[in-house]
């Protein structure tokens, strides 16, 4: 009866191994009861059965039940050393979980003091989790270390992996995101592989990685199925960390959900009785409301912040201080000053510095209140400095954009130019100041590149989405890309006298002028406070600020998008001519509300203009101010004057006209004679690997190829070649970019906005990746009018002009007006 006891036993063991918590609570019920019906007692088997079942219990939402199982097995006699020692690390977990951080700390030092291999391995693991909660990073990564170490020797590939996972996650608390994610990918094929629970809960990590580096949308989604996950395996105390994460994320862009999510996990908490991960749902749930416009009594805050700091957290205590003082400001009460902990994280500094910027701007100071956002975003910059990639380092601008506009509103009421145009540029600046490091050559990574061509050529657009093949190996490349991207040097940010001092240096040595460089160049700097739109206009004599009327802007862009689609598509026909009036009245009056505040300014002028994501957009071009003026729209005023003294001598150029585009190949090829040194590349000639290849070599590259936006992740936007799509990820692997690229393709001007001031889309792409000029179209425009006018451009650049000279006078020989505009540094 004893061995059919210990087989129950280790059956019940197993199976909880294996995260089947039904199965093993049934063994182990049993095993239970057959120590019981034995002729011998065993107390240390007894104890050992107790000691598992409480963990199920406590995996199941039992966790009083299981505390006392272990207590009454630590009671018995006969019990050994071994099996308390497994008994105290039991209760350590429930103590760390209940948020108990000393008793855990106790209980699992005994347990690791008492235990060798591996059980003392997976005690060193539970504690590192305790000095986690406490941010005593060096203490959990070396028990961490440790922990892999025994691991490994003891040929336990499994723990291994999730000890490795959490290295991943200590990581991701530093705020090294990029390290966070290659060692939790690292670990999650081996993780995965062992149930669907294990899959999930390494998601639930994960998900905190792309929620801290702004990817929401995913982050949300991987919450949202490991939530159902946990509850179908009734892992309820899980389930309700899920809903924490979740509401979290949130928080940044929906609060009214932020608050339902945030609410539904204190519930389910506190039924377990983890009452310290009640009061984090609850200060989440707090930030919601008050997110959401809400101002919560300040005595909410204080039961939350006293509750936080007795259960052993103390930064997230001084997080609900200060969201208690942005909710003091807003009732007119007076705001205590409030001290960090000399550990506190990035988000809780950038927290800090909003708070002191809101309570500046309540008292009227101004300068001060830009003072402390300042402070906040150079906190911010260094944090990006780390990090290479385009998409991580646009997404980490989440993080700053409370202070983004706290420093724009007190900006603009300064009513000084010089004062708003840094702001300006900081906001600008902020996702640009750091120059990639181009990645080596990865094979994997270039195979999973051609997999998802594939795949995107195969899968329709709700397919491509979410199909389970589609989106590993989207996860890959995107982890790939972002460790492998280094950081190289920063870009400097221009302040406005030395702006001017550019544009009084306009005539080039030797060159025959071009449009408006006598009359010199006007640098129209559009700025959104977040509630108000204005332009800092500035020649080499002067800079003024013109206020817009941005209620109005806003009602001219509705449905602009679509009247531009419709106007390329009807040409012909009785709707012609009112489809063509209704788009030039509309570009008429945004004309007036954008520019004509400005028109004195700007003269016969050049423009460089650079412009918040809320007017990405706009079809400058098409504007009857811009007709025939060369202009350029910069990413920011610091990189256009940067780059404008560098050799530009555009002798060679490549062209690529991919499938199904009509006359794609007489555009091509007509644009492609007018070059001495030209390569062409159409039919199964105009492949990926032939047209990175050919981007690398050539000063101009033309693609003329139907285009895919991904607003998801304009990163896997892309051109459709012969062997399928050429995606933004593709351009990071070109050891050496083109000076100028000509995208002849519908959608790829087009950006995704995302955190206020950013945009992003393929344009952005290749101006990441080193190319100073592209020339895209925001919106469709018709085969035969595109290769009209990029023809004409065509002739412009090989006989020397700037990109954004070649391309006005392009349409001004045509006659043609498009949306096609220059990007980047065009003169």
């Amino acid at each position: 009866m004893g061995n059919s006891a210990r087989e129950l036993y280790e059956r019940g063991l197993a199976a909880s191994n294996a995260q089947r918590y039904s199965e093993a609570r049934r063994l182990l019920a049993r095993a239970e009861t057959a120590v019981g019906d034995a002729a011998v007692d065993d107390p240390d088997l007894r104890a050992r059965i107790a000691g598992t079942l409480a963990y199920v219990l406590a995996q199941t939402g039992e966790p009083a039940r299981a505390e006392a199982l272990c207590r009454d097995a630590l009671e018995q006699d006969g019990v050994s050393v071994e099996t308390r020692a497994i008994l105290a690390g039991q209760l350590g977990v429930l103590f760390t979980r209940a948020g108990r951080l000393d008793e855990a700390e106790t209980m699992l030092s005994r347990a690791i003091d008492g235990l060798e291999g591996t059980a003392q391995a997976n005690c060193l693991l539970n504690r590192s989790l305790v000095h986690m909660h406490r941010r005593a990073f060096d203490a959990s990564t070396a028990d961490l270390e440790r922990a892999v170490e025994i691991y490994e020797n003891a040929g336990a590939a499994d723990a291994a992996a999730e000890a490795r996972h959490n290295l991943g996650y200590t990581a991701l608390l530093r705020g090294d995101l990029v390290s966070a994610l290659d060692l939790m990918a690292q670990s999650r094929p081996v993780i995965a592989a062992s149930s669907p629970v294990g899959a999930a809960m390494s998601d639930l990590d994960r998900a905190e990685v792309l929620r801290d580096a702004g990817l929401v949308d995913e982050a949300e989604r991987l919450l949202e199925s490991v939530a159902t996950t946990f509850g179908a395996a009734r892992m309820r105390h899980a389930r309700a960390e899920a809903e924490y994460q979740l509401a979290r994320s949130l928080l940044r862009h929906d609060p009214k959900r932020a608050r339902r999510v945030a609410k539904t996990a204190a519930r389910r908490f506190r039924a377990l009785g983890a009452e310290s991960w009640a009061a984090r749902s609850d200060a989440i749930r707090l930030d919601a409301e008050l997110a959401a416009g809400a101002t919560p009594p300040a005595a909410e805050f204080a039961a939350t912040a006293g509750d936080l700091k007795r259960a052993g957290f103390p930064n997230e205590a001084t997080a609900v201080h200060l969201s208690d003082a942005l909710a003091a400001v807003r009732r007119g009460d007076p705001v205590r000053a409030i001290r960090l902990p000399a550990d506190a994280a990035t988000p809780l500094r950038l927290r800090a510095a909003e708070v002191r910027a809101v309570r500046a701007r309540s008292r009227s100071r101004h300068t001060e209140s830009r003072r402390h956002a300042a402070e906040g975003l150079d906190v911010l910059s260094d944090w990006q400095r780390s990090f290479g990639a385009l998409d991580l380092q646009a997404s980490l601008a989440m993080h700053g954009t409370s202070l983004v506009f706290a420093g724009l509103a007190a900006a603009g009421r300064s009513g000084d130019p010089e004062v708003l145009f840094d702001w300006a540029e900081r906001a600008r600046h902020l996702s640009q100041q750091v120059a990639p490091v181009r990645p080596p050559h990865d094979s994997e990574h270039a195979a999973d590149l051609g997999e998802l061509r594939m795949l995107r050529a195969d899968l329709t657009g709700q397919e491509w989405a979410t199909h389970p093949r589609v989106r590993q190996l989207r996860d890959r490349v995107r982890e790939h890309q972002w460790t492998a991207t280094g950081a190289g040097d920063t870009r400097p940010r221009i302040a406005l006298t030395a702006l001017q001092g550019e544009l009084g240096r306009e005539r080039r040595d030797g060159a025959q002028p071009e449009f408006g460089e006598d009359a010199g160049t006007a640098a129209l700097s559009f700025v959104f406070t977040g509630d108000a739109m204005s332009c800092v206009a500035t020649t080499a004599a002067d800079s003024t600020i013109v206020t817009l009327d941005r209620p109005a802007i806003a009602a001219a862009a509705d449905g602009l998008r679509a009247d531009l689609d419709v106007s390329a598509s009807i040409r012909s026909g009785p709707m012609a001519a009112i489809v063509a009036r209704a788009l030039a009245e509309r570009m008429q009056r945004l004309d007036d509300l954008l520019l004509g505040p400005i028109r004195a300014i700007i003269g016969d002028r050049r423009v460089v203009l650079t412009t918040p994501g809320i007017l990405a957009g706009i079809p400058w071009a098409m504007l009857p101010t811009m007709a025939g003026r060369p202009f350029t729209v910069a990413t920011s005023m610091s990189r256009w004057a940067q780059e404008r003294h560098a050799p530009r001598a555009l002798r060679t150029a490549g062209f690529a006209a991919g499938p199904r585009v009509l006359r794609g190949v007489d555009e091509v090829r007509t644009a492609a004679s007018v070059w001495r040194e030209a390569t062409v590349l159409t039919g199964d000639d105009a492949r990926v690997d032939a047209v990175t290849a050919l981007a690398a070599d050539v000063d101009v590259l033309h693609i003329a190829a139907h285009g895919r936006h991904a607003a998801d992740n304009p990163l896997f936007a892309g051109f459709e070649l012969a062997d399928g799509s050429l995606f933004g990820y593709d351009v990071d692997l070109i050891p050496r970019v083109p000076d100028t690229v000509v995208l002849s393709a519908c959608e790829l001007g087009r950006s995704s906005v995302r955190w206020g001031e950013e945009a992003l889309g393929m344009t952005r792409v290749w101006l990441h990746a080193g190319t100073r000029s592209v020339i895209a179209a925001p919106a469709l425009v018709p085969d035969d009018v595109a290769g009209e006018l990029l023809g004409a451009l065509h002739t412009g650049l090989s006989a020397g002009r700037s990109p954004s000279a070649a391309l006005a006078a392009a349409s001004v020989q045509t006659g043609v007006h498009t949306p096609f505009q220059c990007h980047g540094t065009g003169f």
